[in-house]
């Protein structure tokens, strides 16, 4: 991972104080609260600066997170056809919990069967991504505003950034944050308007997702190399696999613990109880005392790629070069020849067995 200097944040914050989120519509920049929480991470910079951990502040350009003010002034001041607007869940719009009840107005709804499929659940090919895409109006230059009640959301916003579209937000809060602030919803479906040119080449950024066997060599051949697990204690301690189609336990080996939350889906140390992200310092805070190293080259993986969608997007709008094991565990547990972990490795109880040789009652209930 790139090294940042003192020199780096300093340039960045001047950038930010003079440059606009979207410079070809008249929306303000992140303003008040986006520039107290950079503020606040470039003190945690100096503070942390002895301990060599380096914080560096939101990159303008690339925020990714927003909040429901930032999103309808967005929305009032931007020509339609220069963004698409989604609610994004798992299942057909009638399987949604909220969309055909209430969705922000206008809002169209994303499937994210769309963006990706099993029995992996990798990342669709290029192809399919590009043509899912256009079907929903999404191209390259059009910003992708995007809300959803989970991770689900984080992680079509991965696979948009992967394809190459360049603006890409997720409202802060989600559903819940607009409708406390007393804005409109409607009812309904809202049919995208299919578009037939993406832009660019696909995909834009190959670089942002490590494949199986890259996280292997990486895994033995690369000390600086970090494979940080977003999964719950039990997943992470291999007491279940954490999903009903995942029949074994365990973690790769040397992989160290991002601790998503509760369950399979809980993000509470990432997310704070609203379903905004928490402040990057506290969640840095937390990966150190697991031994993570933010200087180090750092890729993220979860059960199936949706809660390590968040810390990706967390340190990609940074700056960090950061990479998604798209795999998972999901994926690793399916070679029998691959090393696994069973326990916490920082511990006499930990256990190293082959793949093969793991269990296969693992699977959540």
């Amino acid at each position: 991972m790139k090294k940042y200097f003192k020199l780096f944040a300093i340039v960045a914050l001047m950038a930010f104080t003079f440059t606009a989120c979207n410079k070809a519509n008249d929306v303000e920049p992140y303003a008040t609260e986006g520039t107290q929480a950079t503020e606040a991470e470039t003190e945690a910079t100096e503070a942390d600066d002895n301990a060599g951990v380096e914080i560096q502040p939101v990159v303008e350009e690339k925020r990714v997170y927003v909040d429901v003010d930032w999103a309808k002034d967005f929305l009032d001041k931007t020509d339609k056809k220069d963004y698409v607007l989604a609610e994004v869940t798992w299942g057909e719009e009638k399987d949604s919990p909220d969309y055909l009840t209430k969705h922000i107005p206008g809002a169209i709804h994303i499937n994210t069967d769309l963006v990706e499929e099993g029995p992996i659940w990798n990342l669709r090919s290029p192809e399919e991504l590009e043509k899912n895409f256009l079907d929903l109006g999404i191209t390259a230059d059009k910003t992708l505003l995007i809300y959803g009640p989970d991770t689900g959301a984080d992680r079509v916003a991965l696979a948009a950034l992967y394809m190459g579209v360049k603006d890409v937000k997720i409202i802060d809060g989600r559903l819940a944050s607009w409708e406390a602030k007393g804005l409109p919803t409607e009812e309904g479906s809202v049919k995208p308007e299919s578009e037939t040119d993406f832009g660019v080449k696909t995909p834009a950024h190959p670089e942002y997702i490590l494949s199986l066997d890259d996280a292997v060599k990486k895994l033995e051949d690369d000390k600086d190399f970090e494979l940080v697990s977003v999964r719950s204690k039990e997943e992470w301690l291999g007491e279940t696999s954490g999903y009903s189609y995942i029949p074994k336990a365990g973690e790769p080996k040397g992989a160290k613990w991002g601790d998503s939350g509760q369950g399979n889906g809980g993000m509470e140390n990432y997310w704070n109880e609203d379903s905004t992200v928490r402040n990057f310092e506290e969640v840095v805070a937390k990966w150190k005392t697991n031994g993570i190293n933010l200087s180090n080259d750092m890729s993220f993986y979860c059960g199936t790629g949706w809660r390590a969608a968040t810390p990706f997007l967390m340190m990609y709008e940074r700056g960090y070069d950061v990479t998604l094991f798209d795999g998972g565990w999901n994926e690793w547990q399916m070679h029998d020849d691959l090393e696994a972990q069973v326990g916490d490795p920082n511990s006499s109880d930990v256990k190293y067995e082959k793949v093969g040789d793991l269990s296969n009652d693992k699977a959540a209930k």
